[in-house]
């Protein structure tokens, strides 16, 4: 037994005196050199007009971003709609899945730590003979007992196992933030799709209104051309122009049941099971305050940035596991036991059994495999730089993208409101100056298809705002940092957010 512990004492003080792991010490990038998201400043708010949707919206730069990002559009459906996508949907659950597999690789690989204790019991029933030595004299029985102990203890000398280690928690920290980037593409989704489903149920309601007036347009023509005060042409023009307004009604609604659809699987639902909610444009609210994240803040804020940085953390780490395996691998031994011919003698006086040993294995010749494999891990390396830093603009694009989208989303609202106003007002005209015979009808029909695409257009001029809106928040990262319905470590919390 002193022997054992002597094999265990030694590792140990081995172990403790190991140096530092070879290969590269990983340092995170350092946040891009830049101040801004756009070549010019935005501007400090944006334009208004005078309709639902039409608010002004200030930029605060260096706002946080609220972990529930959509309580801010006001809408009870929506944030109903979400938590339980959030609940249910199997994305959501695949990436819980592969982030506790990733974490029990990594507890599996600190296992390598420790000395690795095998117990071994054998029994043997033999029948020999004198014969086999060269000897003469009756066959004999016996049986043969073993029970012994042995103890394996690689030494981590070269830190090849604390690399492999480190990769393997950069791997859960990979399948950390792929998690995040799950909730974050969800809950941008659904809130998306609600948007959607309420400009087209607004579309569909203004076509329903236009087909209803151009209805009783045709009627009155049919009255007038009855009585001989208005031309057969201009029945036919008409008709002609209430059927392409009812031809476009189709669509909309197909569309419509499409995104109800989508909702449906967002959720976790069959199509045939689709949400109770319903939404309308008229029951949202605009935000009007944009939390606009430093650009500093943006690589710890992103999902993917930090995914991939997660990536370039484990790639770092495979460089000193393959530098490792170049080196001298040192293991120690010991087995400690009982062996006795019957086994009710096992364990008794004079059958005792040690033994202790070391082994050094340093690779000599392996045709170049040790070389390349440490060279492959260096371009792994330069890959994963190479990724990070194209995710690294991406991000940086979306956000400038989005911001554009909003500031220009405000103008076209702006000026389709003017749009659709004249357009009215042109087309009440119209029909006043043609019921007296003042123009023809070409000029009315040509007023009528002008209103039509204006009162289209400013719905979605309108759903554009809530939805770049929400692009925003998923741009900044959607706060998931203040998240307090998803247990998180500290160290994977945005550094400037904890």
């Amino acid at each position: 037994m002193s022997a054992l512990r002597s094999v265990l004492g030694a590792a140990a003080a081995l172990g403790l005196l190991a140096g530092c792991a070879v290969g590269p010490d990983f340092h995170r990038p350092a946040a891009p050199d830049t101040t801004g998201y756009t070549a010019e400043p935005l501007p400090s708010e944006t334009a208004h007009a005078e309709v639902h949707g039409g608010e002004a919206q200030r930029f605060a730069a260096g706002e946080d971003i609220p972990a529930q990002w959509w309580t801010l559009f006001h809408s009870a459906p929506l944030n109903a709609l979400i938590e339980r996508a959030l609940r249910a949907n199997p994305d959501v659950a695949a990436a819980q899945a592969a982030l506790r597999q990733a974490r029990e690789n990594v507890y599996a690989g600190e296992g390598a730590f420790f000395p690795s204790v095998d117990g071994d019991l054998s029994a043997t029933r033999e029948r020999g003979s004198g014969a086999s030595f060269g000897l003469k004299g009756p066959v004999s029985i016996f049986g043969v007992s073993t029970a012994a102990v042995s103890v394996s203890y690689p030494l981590d000398v070269f830190g090849g196992t604390r690399r492999q280690v480190e990769s393997l928690e950069a791997q859960a920290e990979f399948q950390r933030f792929q998690l995040e980037a799950t909730y974050l593409t969800l809950t941008a989704n659904v809130a998306t799709a609600a948007i959607q489903e309420a400009s087209l149920r607004a579309q569909i309601a203004a076509t329903r209104e236009i087909i209803d007036a151009e209805s009783q347009e045709l009627e009155v023509l049919q009255r007038q051309l009855e009585l001989g005060g208005a031309a057969k042409t201009a029945v036919l023009a008409q008709a002609a122009t209430l059927a392409q307004i009812r031809a476009t009604l189709p669509p909309l609604e197909k569309q419509l049941a499409q995104v109800r659809d989508e909702l449906a699987a967002l959720t976790g639902r069959f199509p045939a099971d689709e949400p109770v909610e319903r939404f309308e444009l008229a029951s949202m609210e605009l935000p009007q305050t944009l939390p606009v994240s430093l650009p500093s803040a943006l690589v710890e804020q992103r999902p993917d940035v930090r995914a991939s940085e997660a990536q370039l953390h484990s790639a770092s780490a495979q460089i000193g596991v393959a530098v490792a395996n170049m080196l001298p691998q040192l293991t120690l031994t010991g087995q400690m036991g009982a062996t006795a011919t019957p086994i009710s003698s096992l364990f008794g006086p004079g059958t005792g059994i040690w033994s202790l040993g070391a082994g050094l294995v340093q690779p000599l010749f392996h045709g170049g495999e040790l070389l390349h494999q440490k060279r492959a891990a260096e371009a792994a390396f330069d890959h994963a730089a190479a990724q990070y830093r194209s995710t690294v603009l991406a991000a940086f694009q979306n956000v400038a993208d989005t911001l554009r989208a909003l500031e220009s989303d405000a103008n076209a609202l702006n000026a389709q409101v003017v749009s659709e106003r004249s357009a009215a007002d042109s087309l009440d005209l119209a029909r006043e100056q043609f019921q007296l015979g003042a123009i023809s009808y070409l000029s009315l029909l040509t007023a009528e298809q002008t209103y039509q695409q204006a009162r289209i257009g400013l719905v979605q001029a309108q759903a554009n705002r809530f939805a770049d809106t929400a692009a925003l928040f998923q741009a900044l990262g959607g706060g998931w940092w203040n998240r307090a319905d998803v247990a998180m470590d500290d160290g994977a919390r945005a550094d400037g957010a904890r």
